[in-house]
């Protein structure tokens, strides 16, 4: 698998959290990944003719969104496949497809069926192109046309800023305090942009901030690691990881096809 990441452009960086074409070698295939949610939505668009990839035993020929909000996915790309791949920052897929996200959470759609006709002429577009750069360019200036068809939600922004900078461990109702929005039309908020609760997106927050400590923090036992993600105690840290995982913590670690 050859991965290069590419360059955002500034107006769509709050937005995007990455941008990188993939390759998989003529070669082999991979083997299959687990890929840990992160509650971000993906694009997979394909460049070739080759299907991308099978996806919890799935079989996807042409392009696709990934709303991973809160469970793994199995993942296994097809040899000889090529795509762009663009990565949102939580809650910020919306601005771009304009559908509810609580529909589609934990799913995997043909990006036709979202973006309609506009997803095939992209796909040849970039087929037709000469190398990746041109190929980003071309997804770049899509996406940022979509710009002019609506208005960030700030009082959604806040509230995941807050979830972020506190590693999820904000109370909801502290949010909707801040904002002055009930807690019913902060889920519903919620629901619409993120594709889970406010309280579910909290958890899988706390889940992603413990993982990056597992990065970061190596020679820390799992015990550290649970305190310092404010976990109250390890059975409730170990029932996170089975439940966004299928692991334990530990397994987690060794684990070499697991993905986060």
């Amino acid at each position: 698998m050859r991965i290069q990441i590419h360059d955002i452009i500034p107006a769509l960086q709050p937005y995007i959290r990455l941008i990188c074409t993939m390759a998989c070698d003529d070669a082999a295939e991979t083997t299959c990944i687990r890929v840990l949610p992160d509650a971000c939505v993906e694009l997979f668009l394909n460049y070739t003719s080759t299907p991308v990839a099978i996806i919890s035993h799935e079989l996807h020929q042409r392009s696709i969104a990934t709303f991973r909000m809160s469970r793994p996915m199995d993942v296994q790309m097809r040899k000889g496949a090529g795509v762009v791949a663009v990565c949102f920052h939580p809650g910020m897929a919306y601005r771009f497809m304009q559908v509810p996200m609580h529909g589609l959470s934990d799913t995997t759609t043909a990006l036709a069926d979202i973006w309609k006709g506009t997803a095939a002429e992209i796909e040849e577009k970039m087929a037709g192109a000469d190398n990746n750069e041109v190929r980003v360019g071309l997804v770049q200036q899509y996406l940022f046309k979509q710009l002019a068809h609506g208005e960030s939600d700030l009082q959604l922004t806040y509230c995941l800023t807050q979830a972020r900078l506190s590693g999820g461990l904000v109370p909801v109702g502290r949010l909707a305090g801040d904002t002055g929005l009930s807690q019913r039309h902060l889920s519903r908020k919620f629901q619409e942009y993120v594709g889970l609760s406010p309280k579910e997106f909290l958890r899988v927050s706390r889940f992603i901030f413990s993982l990056d400590h597992l990065k970061k923090y190596p020679v820390y036992s799992l015990t550290e690691i649970a305190y310092k993600s404010g976990y109250y105690d390890q059975a409730h840290f170990i029932r996170d990881y089975r439940r966004y995982s299928g692991y334990t913590p530990g397994q987690v670690v060794q684990n070499r096809h697991i993905l986060y």
